[in-house]
Protein backbone atom coordinates (compact mmCIF):
# COMPACT_ATOMS: atom_id res chain seq x y z
CA UNK A 1 0.00 0.00 0.00
CA UNK A 2 2.83 2.42 0.89
CA UNK A 3 4.47 1.74 -2.49
CA UNK A 4 1.25 2.79 -4.24
CA UNK A 5 0.39 5.94 -2.23
CA UNK A 6 3.68 7.84 -2.62
CA UNK A 7 3.93 7.59 -6.45
CA UNK A 8 0.21 8.37 -6.78
CA UNK A 9 0.63 11.46 -4.57
CA UNK A 10 3.61 12.67 -6.62
CA UNK A 11 1.78 12.18 -9.93
CA UNK A 12 -1.31 14.10 -8.74
CA UNK A 13 0.78 16.93 -7.28
CA UNK A 14 2.87 17.21 -10.44
CA UNK A 15 -0.13 17.34 -12.73
CA UNK A 16 -1.93 19.95 -10.62
CA UNK A 17 1.04 22.30 -10.42
CA UNK A 18 2.04 21.85 -14.07
CA UNK A 19 -1.49 22.88 -15.11
CA UNK A 20 -1.35 25.91 -12.84
CA UNK A 21 2.00 27.02 -14.27
CA UNK A 22 0.89 26.56 -17.88
CA UNK A 23 -2.41 28.41 -17.43
CA UNK A 24 -0.96 31.36 -15.47
CA UNK A 25 -0.87 34.74 -17.15
CA UNK A 26 2.19 37.03 -17.14
CA UNK A 27 0.21 40.00 -15.80
CA UNK A 28 -1.70 39.02 -12.68
CA UNK A 29 -4.35 41.68 -12.00
CA UNK A 30 -6.39 39.39 -9.75
CA UNK A 31 -5.54 40.12 -6.10
CA UNK A 32 -6.84 36.77 -4.76
CA UNK A 33 -4.36 34.03 -3.91
CA UNK A 34 -4.93 30.33 -3.28
CA UNK A 35 -2.72 27.60 -1.94
CA UNK A 36 -1.84 25.43 0.98
CA UNK A 37 -0.12 22.17 1.63
CA UNK A 38 -0.80 18.50 2.09
CA UNK A 39 1.16 15.92 4.00
CA UNK A 40 1.24 12.37 5.20
CA UNK A 41 3.45 10.24 7.39
CA UNK A 42 4.06 6.67 8.44
CA UNK A 43 5.73 5.33 11.56
CA UNK A 44 6.05 2.53 14.06
CA UNK A 45 3.04 0.92 15.78
CA UNK A 46 1.01 1.29 12.53
CA UNK A 47 1.17 5.09 12.79
CA UNK A 48 -0.41 6.99 9.89
CA UNK A 49 -0.99 10.73 9.51
CA UNK A 50 -2.81 12.60 6.74
CA UNK A 51 -3.15 16.37 6.76
CA UNK A 52 -4.32 19.21 4.52
CA UNK A 53 -4.04 22.98 4.99
CA UNK A 54 -5.89 25.05 2.35
CA UNK A 55 -5.58 28.84 2.32
CA UNK A 56 -7.26 31.78 0.59
CA UNK A 57 -5.58 35.17 0.62
CA UNK A 58 -5.94 38.68 -0.74
CA UNK A 59 -2.99 40.86 -1.76
CA UNK A 60 -3.48 44.09 0.22
CA UNK A 61 -0.38 45.53 -1.49
CA UNK A 62 2.15 43.92 -3.85
CA UNK A 63 4.14 42.71 -0.82
CA UNK A 64 1.47 42.24 1.88
CA UNK A 65 -1.13 39.47 1.87
CA UNK A 66 -3.84 38.62 4.38
CA UNK A 67 -6.33 35.78 4.43
CA UNK A 68 -7.78 32.70 6.07
CA UNK A 69 -5.98 29.40 6.64
CA UNK A 70 -7.58 26.12 7.59
CA UNK A 71 -6.08 22.80 8.58
CA UNK A 72 -7.29 19.29 9.15
CA UNK A 73 -5.26 16.34 10.36
CA UNK A 74 -6.07 12.68 10.94
CA UNK A 75 -3.71 10.53 12.99
CA UNK A 76 -4.04 6.85 13.79
CA UNK A 77 -1.86 4.23 15.44
CA UNK A 78 -2.24 1.08 17.51
CA UNK A 79 -2.42 3.22 20.65
CA UNK A 80 -4.59 6.21 19.70
CA UNK A 81 -6.48 8.10 17.03
CA UNK A 82 -7.17 11.82 16.69
CA UNK A 83 -8.76 14.36 14.42
CA UNK A 84 -7.73 17.99 14.54
CA UNK A 85 -9.43 20.90 12.77
CA UNK A 86 -7.95 24.41 12.81
CA UNK A 87 -8.98 27.74 11.35
CA UNK A 88 -7.75 31.31 11.57
CA UNK A 89 -6.34 34.39 9.85
CA UNK A 90 -2.83 34.84 8.43
CA UNK A 91 -0.64 37.71 7.28
CA UNK A 92 2.38 37.34 4.97
CA UNK A 93 4.94 39.96 3.99
CA UNK A 94 7.01 39.16 0.88
CA UNK A 95 10.57 40.38 0.41
CA UNK A 96 11.51 40.58 -3.30
CA UNK A 97 9.40 37.45 -3.98
CA UNK A 98 12.29 35.43 -2.57
CA UNK A 99 11.65 35.47 1.20
CA UNK A 100 8.56 35.84 3.36
CA UNK A 101 7.70 36.72 6.95
CA UNK A 102 4.50 35.18 8.25
CA UNK A 103 2.12 35.30 11.20
CA UNK A 104 -0.96 33.17 11.61
CA UNK A 105 -3.39 32.47 14.40
CA UNK A 106 -5.10 29.08 14.57
CA UNK A 107 -7.88 27.88 16.83
CA UNK A 108 -7.84 24.07 16.96
CA UNK A 109 -10.70 21.68 17.73
CA UNK A 110 -9.19 18.35 18.79
CA UNK A 111 -10.90 14.97 19.14
CA UNK A 112 -8.66 12.35 20.78
CA UNK A 113 -9.22 8.67 21.59
CA UNK A 114 -6.71 6.55 23.53
CA UNK A 115 -7.23 2.90 22.56
CA UNK A 116 -5.20 1.41 25.40
CA UNK A 117 -6.89 3.19 28.35
CA UNK A 118 -10.28 3.63 26.63
CA UNK A 119 -10.09 7.40 27.14
CA UNK A 120 -11.75 10.03 24.94
CA UNK A 121 -11.26 13.80 24.97
CA UNK A 122 -12.47 16.84 23.06
CA UNK A 123 -10.23 19.86 23.51
CA UNK A 124 -9.58 23.30 22.05
CA UNK A 125 -6.21 24.99 21.74
CA UNK A 126 -5.00 28.32 20.37
CA UNK A 127 -1.73 28.85 18.52
CA UNK A 128 0.02 31.97 17.24
CA UNK A 129 2.69 31.01 14.71
CA UNK A 130 5.43 33.48 13.81
CA UNK A 131 8.15 32.73 11.27
CA UNK A 132 9.21 32.94 7.69
CA UNK A 133 11.13 31.28 4.94
CA UNK A 134 12.23 31.05 1.35
CA UNK A 135 10.08 31.14 -1.81
CA UNK A 136 10.89 29.40 -5.09
CA UNK A 137 9.03 30.33 -8.28
CA UNK A 138 7.46 27.27 -9.96
CA UNK A 139 5.34 29.11 -12.54
CA UNK A 140 4.47 32.62 -13.69
CA UNK A 141 2.38 33.45 -10.59
CA UNK A 142 3.05 30.29 -8.56
CA UNK A 143 5.53 29.71 -5.73
CA UNK A 144 6.65 26.97 -3.40
CA UNK A 145 7.23 28.20 0.15
CA UNK A 146 9.69 26.49 2.50
CA UNK A 147 9.94 27.83 6.02
CA UNK A 148 9.64 27.42 9.75
CA UNK A 149 7.20 28.76 12.29
CA UNK A 150 7.14 28.86 16.08
CA UNK A 151 3.96 28.79 18.20
CA UNK A 152 4.55 31.53 20.79
CA UNK A 153 1.57 30.23 22.85
CA UNK A 154 3.15 26.76 23.21
CA UNK A 155 3.90 25.57 26.77
CA UNK A 156 5.46 22.23 27.61
CA UNK A 157 3.10 19.78 29.38
CA UNK A 158 0.11 22.07 28.64
CA UNK A 159 -0.22 21.60 24.90
CA UNK A 160 -1.38 18.73 22.74
CA UNK A 161 1.57 19.53 20.46
CA UNK A 162 4.96 18.00 21.27
CA UNK A 163 6.84 21.17 20.29
CA UNK A 164 6.26 24.81 19.40
CA UNK A 165 8.47 24.52 16.31
CA UNK A 166 6.76 23.71 12.98
CA UNK A 167 8.58 23.28 9.66
CA UNK A 168 6.40 24.09 6.66
CA UNK A 169 6.23 23.46 2.93
CA UNK A 170 3.39 24.89 0.89
CA UNK A 171 2.31 26.34 -2.43
CA UNK A 172 0.64 29.61 -3.37
CA UNK A 173 -0.89 30.61 -6.69
CA UNK A 174 -1.75 34.19 -7.61
CA UNK A 175 1.21 36.19 -6.32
Amino acid sequence: MKKLIIPLFLMISGSIFSQVAIGASPENTNRWTFGGGIGFGFGSNSYFNLSAAPRVGYRLTDDLEGGVLGSISWQKSNAYSSTMLGVGPFLNYYIARTFFISANYQHYFINYKDKIYDFKANENEDALYLGGGYMQRIGTNSYMQIGAMYNVFWKENESVFSSGFVPSVGFVVGL
